[in-house]
């Protein structure tokens, strides 16, 4: 099961950073995609849209505002959920998902992960 995570940070405090780290430690293949090159649980962050295959959960960490650059890059991935983290929701493009017969969740990828309810 394969998650991109966007919003990926080299912060240390961010949520984001932590649920790589978490994803990683739960034996879960995940791409860090943000918009500073670096390396996360020794994972580069991509920062180019780049064409994955097979991905499953799309996790965001970037907010409503910022969220419609991405609309059309995670539609053409075919995800089968996209997780909204808290801060993230965004009804709009959830009823977009929706439309493409993309499930999507208003959940906290960290509350998912240790409370073993990720790959649910």
């Amino acid at each position: 099961m394969k998650t991109l995570l966007i919003g990926a940070s080299l912060n240390p405090e961010r949520y984001a950073y932590q649920a790589v780290h978490l994803l990683v430690e739960k034996n879960q293949e995940v791409i860090p995609f943000g918009l500073k090159e670096g390396s996360i649980a020794g994972l580069s962050i991509i920062t180019e849209k780049k064409a994955f295959k097979d991905i499953h959960t799309v996790t965001l960490y970037v907010g409503p505002k910022h969220q419609k650059e991405y609309y059309d890059y995670i539609l053409s991935l075919n995800p089968q959920r996209v997780i909204f983290n808290p801060g993230t929701e965004n009804k709009d493009f959830e009823d977009a998902l929706k439309r493409q017969g993309i499930f999507s969740e208003r959940a906290c990828t960290l509350v998912l992960l240790r409370t073993n309810q990720y790959q649910s």
